[in-house]
């Protein structure tokens, strides 16, 4: 018998305004929200296929999170994704080139009212090389990210190594690694 497949992911986040988060999804996401409670959004995507909903509460808001992505499926439509975002003022920073978690990418990001980070990026193929800057920004005040949250990034270089990495690479060509 085949795994089932889920069907769609579901992410939800803390904020703090509803309001600006709406805004500012709305504007990102280029679609309005599917529900608006108080207190509470939802945007439904299709493509990708994910549910990502937004519930106001100020003192859940995590601030040692990571960040989010959508990889696109072709140079033209990150073009599209970039033009677009920078016409709505999101855009934070754009890094065309880029060798990031051991793969070269072009990628644009956008901080949330929140300061979620979020990524939009094109993998062209699988490097042996990282961009030494994801390997020493990984503080808060440059919030310089690539693929390891600071926490984990402080485990991989402290904790002892309980498995090697020979055999297949969990970033294999084409595994849209990011």
């Amino acid at each position: 018998m085949e795994p089932t497949v889920f069907p769609r992911m579901h992410v939800s986040l803390y904020v703090s305004d509803l309001a600006a988060t709406v805004n500012f999804y709305t504007a990102f996401f280029g679609q309005p929200a599917a529900k608006i409670k108080r207190g509470y959004a939802k945007y439904v995507l299709d493509k990708p296929s994910l549910i990502i909903s937004f519930v106001e509460n100020p003192e859940r808001v995590n601030s040692h999170f990571g960040h989010l992505g959508f990889q696109v499926e072709t140079v033209a439509e990150l073009d599209e994704r970039l033009a677009v975002a920078r016409k709505a003022g999101l855009v934070s920073r754009e890094e065309m080139g880029t060798s990031c978690c051991y793969a070269r990418q072009d990628k644009f990001w956008v901080l949330d009212p929140d300061g979620v980070e979020w990524e939009v990026y094109y993998f062209h193929e699988d490097a042996e090389f990282n961009d030494p800057r994801y390997q020493t920004e990984y503080d808060a005040a440059s919030n310089g990210q690539c693929c390891i949250a600071p926490a984990a990034a402080e485990i991989l270089t402290t904790a002892p190594m309980a498995f090697t990495l020979a055999g297949p690479a969990a970033c294999s060509p084409g595994g849209n690694c990011c």
